[in-house]
């Protein structure tokens, strides 16, 4: 564990933020929660947490949140792939200006330690499978875009500023935690498991597979699945980590993959619900298959997932969907 256990989770209301945060406490630290809960929920905030309400382009805000950090995690972003090709000014002013906000203020208070919840969207299509940390970036969207500028941000603030860093290059985080300490649901999703889970609960009438007539298995697309307590442990290894060592950029994913109807099918068998299932066509710039090589972060931080298995994915997301729709 680091010296000073006060941590600022920025953006920590948010689903991953939240299980972060019960990680760090977990341990021992002391999370402080700085949200502006545009995404994050009050119900994913711990009564026995400090809660700042804020936002990262304030400046004021985000300066006075520093007082005693010991590390900053930075988890405040907008996310949606498609949203982000549709406003790129939202995404470049939250994502990018946002962080040069965040950046600053953690230079001027003398913080050395960063954890960044960067994407795999960084790579853009795979030109080779697993995907690892050499592969080129060639981001497809504004959102992965702005992911790689802010790594690019983070190296020379590192070598300016004397930051130290980890990115940490999620794949597709799912799941809950199983304590159901964590019951809050994504906003409007866009991604397939929430998706499948409100068809699960009645509010969606139907699940659309986009492209069956991929090079995979069935057909549909294949992703690497990454559960969300497993990612939240990265961060805790991350900050470990940096006590001793240089920054770093890692993925972070299970190089196994599931593909669209295997999760469509699994959770139709572990719920008992037989929602309807719409065969879409391809959308444009989705690849068949993406996978990580996450063979760095078993290497330098001591990671490797725990929780990621199929079954427990569907299981604990399946549980928070029905203790919401009670």
């Amino acid at each position: 564990m680091i010296n000073n256990k006060k941590i600022l989770v920025v953006g920590g209301a948010g689903y991953i933020g939240s299980h972060v945060v019960k990680a760090l406490k977990e341990v021992g630290y002391s999370p402080v929660v700085f949200d502006n809960l545009s995404t994050g929920l009050k119900q994913n905030l711990f009564p026995d947490c400090e809660f700042i309400l804020g936002d990262i382009l304030n400046y004021a805000e985000i300066k006075g949140a520093m007082a005693g950090v010991g590390a900053v995690i930075h988890l405040a972003a907008l996310k949606a792939a498609g949203d982000s090709m549709l406003v790129p000014e939202k995404y470049a002013v939250n994502n990018v200006s946002g962080t040069i906000n965040l950046l600053n203020a953690v230079s001027e208070a003398g913080i050395k330690k960063i954890i960044f919840s960067s994407s795999a969207a960084v790579y853009g299509s795979p030109k080779y499978l697993p995907l690892d940390e050499k592969h080129p970036t060639n981001p497809e969207n504004f959102y992965g875009y702005t992911k790689l500028a802010v790594e690019e941000l983070l190296s020379w603030y590192s070598k300016l500023k004397g930051i130290k860093f980890v990115a940490l290059r999620y794949f597709n985080a799912v799941g809950y935690d199983a304590s159901l300490a964590i019951t809050g649901e994504e906003k409007n999703p866009g991604n397939l498991l929430p998706i499948i889970m409100e068809a699960v609960v009645g509010r969606r009438p139907k699940v659309t597979v986009f492209g069956t007539d991929y090079e995979t298995a069935d057909g549909s697309g294949v992703r690497d699945y990454i559960h969300v307590t497993d990612l939240a442990q990265a961060h805790l290894q991350s900050l470990e980590y940096l006590e001793t060592h240089d920054s770093l950029t890692v993925n972070l994913g299970t190089t196994k993959g599931i593909s669209v109807l295997e999760m469509i099918k699994a959770a139709k068998e572990m719920s008992g619900v037989d929602f309807p299932v719409e065969l879409g066509a391809r959308r444009p710039g989705d690849p068949g298959t993406v996978l990580a090589d996450a063979s760095l972060a078993k290497q330098v931080l001591n990671w490797e997932p725990k929780y990621s298995d199929l079954e427990n994915i569907i299981k604990t997301t399946l549980s928070v969907y029905k203790k919401n729709n009670k």
